[in-house]
């Protein structure tokens, strides 16, 4: 079962751990944008918790919206949070939001929402994502687009893990390809769940890799390749990790 912070009359009870720590990367007073609210349950939590002043809710289906719309009325929270109807960042004026919340979308997704409007993107003072796949990739897209990673976190749920960042403007250090894969600036609480999920993908690996050698094809050993490479990338930040 997914895990639940009960509060009594409050929202909270109604996240999971995984958006609760998300919301939470959101630096308190940042006007909001959550992009694909969905129920807007985020959206209201911030409002309650005082994080954000304002929150413009918005999802690409009007299905989730009406939801929305009814729990932001159930919690009369009208006043401080809009909703719309948007693909993306395609209703957020430039300078309305200073915090632009992606949560629960593939990378190259939530790479195409932010590269769509480039004058919205320009405006925001910070970046909240919650990628649930090729998190590397979000990372490096985020450091083309002119934006440093300040914080990182990794929870697992339900069996999966999930890393949650925050990126405001300015240059970043250059990273080593360990540092893509796995991050660089998570959290010391977050360092056992990293361990292992570091320890998962090893096994993971080791296991593809006797099936690939079985296999001795070309294309089976470019896979080979591949997986040595990434195994080297794991041994490398496990070292890391041994020195905190």
């Amino acid at each position: 079962m997914t895990k639940r912070v009960e509060t009594y009359g409050s929202v909270a009870g109604l996240l999971s751990e995984r958006m609760l720590r998300t919301a939470a990367m959101v630096s308190p007073g940042s006007r909001t944008a959550d992009v694909g609210c969905d129920h807007a349950y985020t959206s209201v939590y911030l409002v309650e918790q005082g994080i954000a002043p304002r929150v413009v809710a918005m999802d690409v289906n009007k299905g989730p919206l009406a939801r929305a719309a009814e729990n932001v009325a159930k919690f009369g929270m009208q006043e401080q949070i809009s909703l719309r109807l948007s693909d993306g960042l395609e209703a957020l004026i430039p300078g309305e939001a200073d915090t632009i919340l992606i949560a629960g979308m593939g990378g190259p997704l939530t790479e195409r929402i932010l590269s769509a409007y480039p004058e919205v993107l320009a405006t925001a003072k910070e970046l909240v994502l919650q990628p649930q796949s090729e998190i590397a990739e979000v990372r490096r897209f985020l450091h083309r687009a002119g934006f440093r990673i300040t914080a990182e976190d990794m929870l697992i749920e339900d069996g999966k893990y999930y890393v949650i960042l925050r990126a405001e403007h300015g240059q970043e250090d250059e990273w080593t390809e360990e540092e893509y894969d796995y991050g660089k600036r998570l959290k010391s609480e977050a360092y056992p769940v990293l361990r292992e999920f570091l320890s998962m993908e090893r096994r993971k690996a080791e296991e593809v890799l006797r099936g690939l050698e079985k296999a001795g094809t070309q294309k089976a050993k470019k896979r080979m390749e591949n997986l040595l490479l990434s195994l080297k990338r794991n041994a490398c930040m496990c070292e890391k990790l041994a020195e905190k």
